[in-house]
């Protein structure tokens, strides 16, 4: 367990969270973009315990917060396993747990298209998109599938145009913005099954 990360009052930070089995580069890539096109203070990758959509369990923690913490080596970002001493699973039981932990703190979800494309499947993601702004960066392949989401149709008012997409940082949820970036086609699954990790 490591120390949990700081923040202060004001501060908008953006979560960035995943099973990161194992990081690579495309994670470094979308973390400098959000940090950028959202306008955020800080960013902090969630390396959580496990991925409940996922049936095959991640490798050890220690091992993912090593190689994380060696990859992403950015002043404003910060690495951390809070899910873990959290004891939380879901991405909603996270925000609650972080919300009550940080007050004053706003906080932005960074996700990819791809968990755009398929968050309706998420537990509580009507909850998450009306609690916290949610920025999305668009990988190669996932575009199409990301805009024609279920989450995307409920919530197409909501929706912030990429040009404004710095405006997230202090737009009322629900509210996302979709922000097109020439992207790092890397992916963990990729790596994994290549057997490098």
């Amino acid at each position: 367990m490591t120390a949990r990360p700081v923040a202060k009052r004001g501060q908008v930070i953006g979560l960035l969270g995943g099973s990161f089995d194992p990081p690579h580069a495309g994670h470094v890539h979308i973390s400098k973009a959000a940090l950028k096109r959202f306008g955020l203070d800080r960013l902090w990758w969630l390396v959580s315990p496990g991925n409940p959509l996922k049936e095959n369990g991640p490798a050890p923690l220690a091992d993912r917060m090593q190689v994380a913490r060696a990859m992403m080596d950015h002043p404003r970002v910060t690495v951390t396993d809070i899910e873990a001493q959290l004891g939380t699973r879901y991405t909603a039981q996270t925000l609650m747990a972080l919300r009550r932990r940080y007050p004053g703190v706003r906080f932005v979800w960074i996700m990819g298209a791809d968990n755009l494309a398929q968050f309706h499947r998420w537990q509580d993601w009507r909850w998450i998109m009306e609690t916290v702004p949610i920025g999305v960066l668009a990988r190669p392949g996932d575009r199409i599938a990301a805009r024609m989401s279920k989450a995307a149709k409920v919530y197409a008012r909501a929706r912030i145009p990429g040009r404004a997409a710095h405006t997230l940082r202090r737009a009322q949820a629900p509210a996302w913005a979709f922000v097109n970036l020439p992207m790092s086609d890397q992916s963990s699954t990729a790596i994994r099954k290549r057997g490098e990790w």
